[in-house]
């Protein structure tokens, strides 16, 4: 089958809107897909951010009342030929704040009816309602979009395949059974083989249990998710569907990620050219107010600074770290609690240990560009994308055996060193106490630089982009079209 046409349906889409992973692979997966001749078009609301991106739209289809007020859909264009089809519907989504919450950080009391639009409108659109273009599969990513194979499913008509793919099963988009008339769907799907999920509505459960097929972003995360550990409930209907939900890691963008081109870095380098990466590392340390050490190991963190990445294991353990003589560079934010104890700990180890509150896009290149490792010792990861970039940029990952770490790090066990196959060091179980040797295991390694940039070259020449993943998505498609329904 060739020609193949796809409408992928997202609440973020990089570069328009973004607070995560999510609109990085949104972003990226169409132009992989092209390479495979299936042509994608991203189904997104309009936030004031997105409208404002476009310069050129056509309205495609006015709607006189989507639940709650007139809307339009507008077709539009990105650089490198991404077409959108965007949801204008001012009443949902032109406000401030992001795109669940508002200015205060709580999320809108209508969620519901600004995702179950997205939904629905999905669900015309593959249903014929543009004439001259008709999607052979729906692709809905998260709870976002989990209505759309709903509507479709109670609608009786003919209608195209359907994937949904779950980033992160811990958001599920639940809502009380009495907006199921406000959300325009039959009172017969609120039942446990439909909407229904523990009383409430789950838009994600939903999307799980109406689409031919199921996607998640890692093998081992598709296995965990299976589970009462982390099935967060849903673990019975996913292994009911097992044969229909398949892990594919994420790429990243390597014309993005690339230390040879890097305008963030200090200096550019390959891995023909490590001792490059020198530069970045002082760049690093005068940043942070490290000492210029260049015996000590350079430990970094890139993360939300929060329970799930578990950032309270490395608190307990930071001021031992540090008193190895050891450096560790900290950006993130989010916990208040995990923030003031990041900031107490780092004080007591001036030179050694340090903290940027926050997010900087560059200041985040540089950390992967000068830190000789990582840390993402996560309690659960789906894939995880800053291990990812840090083994393109030869900044070895210190992760959990947990999720996409567990996929995409080879553990630097002797039997791994000897065949020079080790790409950074994993640790189980998820305790301070296994993270501490996972970073003991690495500072040892760090006095061998021989094998040290072995480990390093070997990171930054796996394939890491998105032509890997774009094949196994394109072959998921085609076989998710060729399905009986």
């Amino acid at each position: 089958m060739t020609g193949l046409k796809a409408l992928a349906v997202t609440s973020e889409l990089f570069p328009l809107v973004k607070t995560g992973g999510l609109a990085e692979v949104t972003g990226a997966l169409p132009k992989a897909l092209r390479a495979h001749d299936i042509e994608v078009r991203s189904l997104v609301p309009g936030y004031p951010a997105v409208l404002a991106a476009l310069a050129e739209t056509n309205t495609v289809h006015s709607f006189a009342d989507l639940f709650g007020g007139e809307a339009r859909l507008i077709a539009g264009a990105l650089p490198e030929g991404i077409h959108v089809l965007v949801v204008d519907a001012p009443h949902l989504y032109l406000r401030p704040g992001g795109p669940y919450a508002g200015p205060d950080g709580m999320d809108w009391p209508d969620n519901a009816q600004r995702f179950a639009a997205l939904g629905r409108v999905a669900a015309e659109v593959a249903l014929g309602l543009l004439p001259g273009w008709v999607p052979d599969l729906v692709h809905g990513h998260d709870w976002q979009a989990g209505l759309a194979p709903a509507y479709l499913a109670v609608s009786g008509r003919p209608r195209p395949a359907t994937l949904t793919t779950i980033h992160n099963l811990s958001y599920q988009g639940l809502f009380p059974a009495t907006l199921l008339d406000a959300l325009r769907l039959p009172h017969s799907a609120f039942a446990p083989d439909g909407v229904e999920f523990f009383g409430k509505i789950g838009f994600l459960k939903s999307g799980i249990h109406f689409a031919d097929q199921i996607s998640t972003v890692s093998p081992t995360y598709a296995r965990e998710i299976q589970t009462p550990a982390e099935g967060r409930g849903l673990e019975g209907l996913l292994r009911a569907r097992a044969d229909r939900l398949i892990g594919i890691v994420n790429g990243i963008d390597d014309t993005v990620w690339d230390p040879a081109a890097d305008p963030h870095l200090a200096k550019h380098y390959s891995f023909r050219s490590l001792g490059s990466r020198t530069a970045n590392r002082k760049a690093v340390q005068q940043r942070f107010g490290l000492d210029e050490d260049e015996t000590a190991p350079l430990f970094s963190v890139v993360s939300r600074l929060v329970w799930q990445k578990g950032m309270d294991l490395l608190l307990s353990i930071l001021p031992s770290v540090a008193a190895t003589g050891a450096q560790i560079a900290v950006l993130g934010s989010g916990d208040r609690a995990l923030e003031r104890g990041v900031m107490e700990a780092v004080t007591d180890h001036p030179g050694q240990a340090a903290v940027v509150l926050g997010y900087d896009e560059t200041l985040a290149h540089l950390l992967q560009g000068g830190a000789d490792a990582i840390l993402v010792p996560s309690r659960f990861e789906p894939c995880g994308l800053t291990q990812l970039c840090a083994l393109r940029y030869g900044c070895v990952p210190v992760v959990a055996r947990v999720g996409g770490l567990a996929d995409t790090v080879i553990d630097a066990n002797p039997a791994a060193l000897g065949d020079g196959v080790a790409t950074g060091f994993q640790f189980a179980p998820v305790s301070a106490e296994a993270l501490a040797d996972g970073i003991s295991r690495a500072a040892t390694l760090f006095r061998d630089q021989a094998q040290w940039r072995k480990v390093q070259r070997r990171g930054m020449t796996r394939r890491l982009g998105w032509d890997r993943a774009g094949e196994e998505y394109a072959a998921l498609y085609r076989a998710t079209v060729a399905l009986p329904r």
